[in-house]
Order: structure tokens, then C-alpha cells, then sequence
């Protein structure tokens, strides 16, 4: 039975000491509530089923979050590292006071609806449009943060929760893959932009993307000691996927890695071949394309265009030129064959 005694500051506290578990107690402002808490408490135990929570209630979400941002976002990939910080601003303006008890399906569906409602800060509405809003799949990746977090809190920290509430809530559609091709006079006008620009690597990178096939990160990433330029290939080591993939490289694409592992600028001991100027270690780091990225569109007028297009119209340029399926995932490291049929669109006139 439950020991229930009155404490110094008027309250009531229920002393749970049952043989095979933790002593356990619970402060309460009135003593029924306390007897009605230790008869839940004791029932639960009998059945195995008693969780403590006093530390989901003790706990506020910043300070998990916190938790979460210093043990486990460290052991992903860089990039997720990045993405996974940016997603965990607006999860920390809103939940950031609760404490993790109080956290419950109703209150992670009212913060999806918020975040689906919230303006698109980089999209502008064109003339009698509606304003853009967030896209369904960036709120379905903050949940997806949050549903991790919360997992990580039930199954390693102990932290006292029945469930995942983020489990319980329907999620956003996610949205349609963007289906967009480059025709030929748009893909002139970007090189000529990056051409007119001083440092000649933004030019090169596009150009890249554009013969292989390769994600941005992948390019930006290459060392010298994995281009071939004798057998024509492209060694990548780390990828989305996890996983090591050959690239096979077209005369075009030869040439330009030639003038990139020439360039006069790099220092003797850079293995980068798209490499910036040194930080405050001194150390060389990938060249920060996004600047002159940027530029290169707004010098078009085509800002909605992304470096991931670029991606999306080598492989349909693959497909059209009578490769396989498999032929052309062993070259674009696509795990799904569903996302290649994507890209069986003819090129646009």
C-alpha cells in the first residue's frame, strides 16, 4: 500500500514502495488527488505496464532538444547535420517551454497546421496569386525530427513518456516531385552568366552537373586522387546513399575536371579540386558555390530554378540516350526505380 503524509509546505506526497520497483513518489496539492495518483500507480504495477513520469514532467522540450542536437545529430552526415539545426528553430519556438508530458498528439497537430499556414519566406506571390506558404514535405521533415526526438527520449533516455505523439497525427501529403526541364536556350543563358563571373569554378561545377549527373554535394566534395581522368571516371566514396558509386565522365565533362585539377590558384597541398579560400584554421574547405549560384539566376531571371534540376535533366538526357534503367541508377546512385521513371520526359524544344 501507498504511504500518503502531509509535508511542511501543506501538500500531500504519495510514497510508493512496492517490492521488484524503484520507490517512487509524486507531490500533489490536495491528498485525494494523491490517493487516486497511488492507486493508478500501484494498479499499473501489478500489470508491469507503470511508467515514472516525473522526469517527462520535470523536463521541458528545449532542453531535450538541446540533447538531441549534441548526441545524436553529431553521428549523421554533414548535410543532415545542417538541415537538422535549421528544422529545429521553429520546433523550439513552439514546444520550447513545454515539458515533455504536456506534449500530447493535439497540440503536434495544431503546430502542423500553424507551420502549413506559415508564408513562404523565400517564394514572392506573383500578381492575384495567394501568398506561398511552406510545401507539405519541409513541415513532414520538421515532424520527422520531432517523431525521432521523441522515439530517442522513450527508447535510450528513459525520460518517462507512453508513447510517441507524433505517431498519432496524421501527417501532410507529401508534395509532387518537381518534374522540371532545362531547354537548351535556358541552359546557355546560365553558363554564359557563370562565365561572365570571375572565379571560373562556379562555371565548371554547373557543368558538371549537367554532364554527370551528380548531387551538389558530391561535386563540391571531390578530391583530386578520386578523378581518372585516363579512364574517364569519377570514384565517389561517401554518398547520400551511403553507398560508393563510379561515374562514368563524357569528353565534355573531361575536359572541364582537366581545367579544374589545372587551376593556377590551388595551393600545393589542396586535395579539393573545387576548393575555397582558407578559413581562420588555415584550412582550405569546399568552394561556397551558393553565392554565385544565386547571382547566375537572378542574372537570368530564373530564380526558381534549382541545382538539383540539374540532376533531374542529366538523368533524363541519360534515358534518352537509350540506357537502361539499371545503367542509368549504377550512374546516378537512385536506390528506386520508381524515381527514374521521372525522368522519361523528351527534352523540351
Amino acid at each position: 500500500m501507498a504511504t500518503i503524509v502531509r509535508t511542511p509546505a501543506k501538500h500531500w506526497k504519495a510514497v510508493i514502495r512496492k517490492q521488484g520497483w524503484p520507490t517512487t513518489t509524486k507531490t500533489f496539492r490536495t491528498k485525494r488527488d494523491a490517493e487516486d495518483w497511488a492507486r493508478r500507480a500501484e494498479d499499473e504495477m501489478v500489470r508491469g505496464v507503470f511508467i515514472e513520469r516525473g522526469s517527462s514532467e520535470r523536463t521541458v522540450f528545449a532542453s531535450v532538444l538541446d540533447r538531441y542536437l549534441s548526441e545524436v545529430t553529431p553521428t549523421k552526415r554533414p548535410a543532415t547535420q545542417r538541415t537538422e539545426r535549421e528544422r529545429s528553430v521553429p520546433l523550439r519556438e513552439y514546444f520550447g517551454k513545454y515539458s515533455l508530458a504536456a506534449i500530447n498528439a493535439d497540440l503536434v497537430a495544431r503546430y502542423r497546421d500553424m507551420r502549413l499556414a506559415t508564408p513562404h519566406a523565400r517564394r514572392k506571390a506573383a500578381p492575384g496569386q495567394p501568398t506561398p506558404t511552406l510545401s507539405p514535405s519541409t513541415v513532414r521533415l520538421e515532424l520527422a525530427l520531432l517523431s525521432h526526438l521523441f522515439t530517442t527520449a522513450i527508447r535510450e533516455w528513459g525520460l518517462g513518456l507512453h508513447q510517441n505523439p507524433v505517431a498519432n497525427i496524421r501527417k501532410p501529403s507529401p508534395s509532387e516531385g518537381r518534374d522540371k526541364r532545362i531547354t537548351k536556350g535556358e541552359e546557355e543563358a546560365l553558363l554564359a552568366a557563370l562565365a561572365r563571373q570571375s572565379n571560373p569554378m562556379a562555371l565548371w561545377i554547373v557543368q558538371i552537373a549537367v554532364e554527370t549527373g551528380m548531387r551538389s554535394s558530391e561535386i563540391l566534395g571531390l578530391r583530386r586522387d578520386q578523378v581518372d581522368l585516363r579512364k574517364r571516371v569519377v570514384r565517389l566514396r561517401d554518398t547520400k546513399n551511403r553507398t560508393s558509386r563510379t561515374v562514368p565522365l563524357s569528353r565534355r565533362a573531361t575536359r572541364v575536371l582537366e581545367d579544374a585539377l589545372a587551376n593556377p590558384t590551388r595551393h600545393r597541398g589542396c586535395a579539393l579540386v573545387f576548393f575555397g579560400e582558407p578559413g581562420r584554421d588555415g584550412v582550405r574547405r569546399p568552394y561556397n558555390f551558393k553565392k554565385a549560384w544565386e547571382a547566375a539566376r537572378i542574372e537570368i531571371g530564373r530564380e526558381d530554378l534549382h541545382f538539383h534540376d540539374l540532376r533531374h535533366e542529366a538523368v533524363s538526357r541519360f534515358v534518352e540516350q537509350g540506357l537502361s534503367d539499371q545503367e542509368v541508377a549504377a550512374i546516378s546512385g537512385h536506390k528506386s526505380m520508381q524515381m527514374l521513371r521521372r525522368y522519361t520526359r523528351k527534352l523540351p524544344l
